[in-house]
């Protein structure tokens, strides 16, 4: 029996944090608002962005839906580009393929820019299903993302793994009765995945590699 293994996107597998941040910035400014510095900026990675425009800056739910679609008329010409996988990332998830592990992508950004950095870096093939968020605002919420995929899986008697760098992933997995696996490689905030009683905590991708290895 082996597992399935479902994968956050943004800080999990591909540091995006050079094309988020100039993205955000470019809509704070196109829309005439402050900018904001770095460590606050940062905390776009992973959430939905519309909820960060509110939570963040301030904006009203309206206002944070034009920030979006601000956001990504930078984001689809430059942003989607401005990435890269962690190093070990893709050596690790050939060797969990090989292994027979099942792989999947969760993530709360589109799907069509999901898809488009996957095979950029030559890993879309290695996952058996991508859930991601649609362009409309829907299949945002964690917790949704999560319970989409394991509807596209189906009934299975094999473990099912949820693998992420911030709270939302690890509070995503709880709600559907998962096991969360947080990883501080990426862009969480200290203690945050404890608080959020993540099942597994690792530091480096060569310690998640093992445990998933062993999960496996």
């Amino acid at each position: 029996m082996s597992a399935w293994f479902l994968f956050d996107l943004d800080g999990t597998l591909t540091d995006n944090s050079e094309g988020i941040l100039k993205c955000v910035r470019y809509a704070l400014a196109e829309l005439g608002k402050p900018d904001a510095p770095d460590a606050v900026l940062r905390r776009f990675i992973g959430p939905p962005l519309h909820d960060s425009f509110m939570e963040y800056c301030g904006f009203s739910r309206e206002d944070a839906f034009r920030a979006v679609d601000t956001y990504r008329v930078r984001y689809k010409k430059l942003g989607v580009y401005e990435n890269c996988l962690f190093p070990g990332i893709k050596e690790m998830l050939e060797k969990l393929a090989a292994a027979g592990a099942k792989l999947c992508v969760a993530t709360s950004k589109p799907k069509i820019f999901t898809e488009e950095i996957l095979k950029q870096h030559g890993i879309h093939g290695l996952f058996t299903y991508i859930v991601g968020a649609n362009l409309d605002g829907t299949l945002t919420d964690k917790t949704e993302v999560i319970q989409e995929v394991l509807r596209q899986i189906g009934e299975t008697d094999e473990p099912v793994y949820m693998i992420g760098d911030r709270s939302f992933d690890i509070i995503g997995a709880k709600n559907c009765s998962l096991p969360g696996v947080g990883v501080y490689f990426g862009f969480a905030e200290p203690g945050e995945l404890e608080e959020a009683e993540a099942d597994h905590v690792v530091d480096t991708v060569a310690q998640l590699e093992e445990l998933l290895l062993k999960l496996n």
